[in-house]
């Protein structure tokens, strides 16, 4: 009996504040699908620098008669005995994983089997071709303090490294993933706003009923149990509704077209989805509870 007026309750409650719930779900619909596009947004940073700064390797590119730089002599070759230097700083810095030494030979064959049609391969010699190291680190992000340790030793022409290219990508991606989370929460915020000014409505619109209900000895968590319901019943709808947006965002956007037309890089599937969708899910719930309680507590008195 309890249980079915507690649903009468509800749904009535429903009915009457329509408009508002409308403009509940609305609100949370859209926070939350941008709230679940940050965490989607999140996974593919970790994805691709995964991906890219477990094989882009830090190349030292040595001096040779051609070139020029602070740590070269003009007109001259590394020497060995500056090879065998950097060779040995190298192998004994903790954050280096493996070392190859490319030889200008090794330089040569390798240009000659990439670009065997191109006109350049029969104007190059063995000896313009430039020797280097390549490295690859035990933690790809530390990789500055071996560009650092090798940058100024004599016969280093220079040193480059890939991820000085990709940082500043990453960094604009964490930026817009910032500001997507940073607008989903102030209309989270918005939401919760809405919903405690939802029940303070509803609670002055059935004063008198309450009252009634006091009197007859009904405890406080039977009288709000209604009004938990009803927000709960605007969350669920809002989060089911960003569900479905990140999901059909994620097949048409990603599935159909990304992952098809540009497949050299690693894109987020259904995995990352289920976990922004349950993200999203938990959100609505405590977003939805939550503001419900602290309002009923502050506005249940009667």
């Amino acid at each position: 009996m309890r249980f079915r007026h507690t649903l009468s309750e509800t749904f009535s409650g429903v009915r009457h504040n329509a408009s508002m719930m409308v403009a509940i779900i609305v609100t949370m619909w859209v926070s939350l699908t941008l709230f679940g596009g940050s965490l989607l947004a999140a996974q593919q940073i970790q994805l691709m620098k995964g991906r890219w700064y477990d094989k882009v390797e830090i190349s030292i590119f040595l001096c040779t008669k051609d070139t020029s730089g602070s740590n070269c002599t003009s007109g001259q070759d590394v020497t060995p005995a500056q090879v065998a230097t950097i060779e040995q700083t190298l192998r004994s810095d903790p954050e280096v994983k493996e070392v190859f030494h490319e030889t200008k030979q090794q330089a040569y064959d390798d240009f000659i089997a990439s670009y065997r049609n191109s006109p350049l391969k029969d104007s190059l010699t063995v000896d313009q071709m430039q020797e280097s190291f390549r490295v690859k680190l035990v933690d790809p992000e530390q990789y500055r303090t071996v560009v650092t340790a090798v940058s100024a030793m004599p016969g280093v022409q220079n040193v480059q490294d890939l991820r000085e290219i990709f940082d500043p990508l990453f960094q604009w991606l964490r930026t817009a993933q910032w500001l997507a989370l940073g607008t989903s929460a102030l209309l989270l915020l918005a939401a919760g706003l809405q919903i405690s000014n939802t029940i303070r409505l509803a609670v002055f619109a059935r004063r008198r009923e309450i009252g009634i209900m006091r009197l007859v000895g009904a405890s406080n968590s039977y009288i709000t149990l209604p009004f938990v319901l009803e927000t709960l019943i605007a969350g669920i709808a809002g989060a089911l509704l960003a569900g479905v947006t990140l999901v059909t965002g994620v097949y048409s956007l990603i599935i159909r077209k990304a992952e098809v037309s540009i497949q050299t890089l690693p894109w987020i599937g259904w995995q990352e989805t289920v976990i922004a969708v349950s993200g999203l899910a938990i959100v609505a719930i405590l977003l939805s509870i939550i503001p419900t309680l602290m309002a009923t507590t502050k506005y249940l008195r009667v």
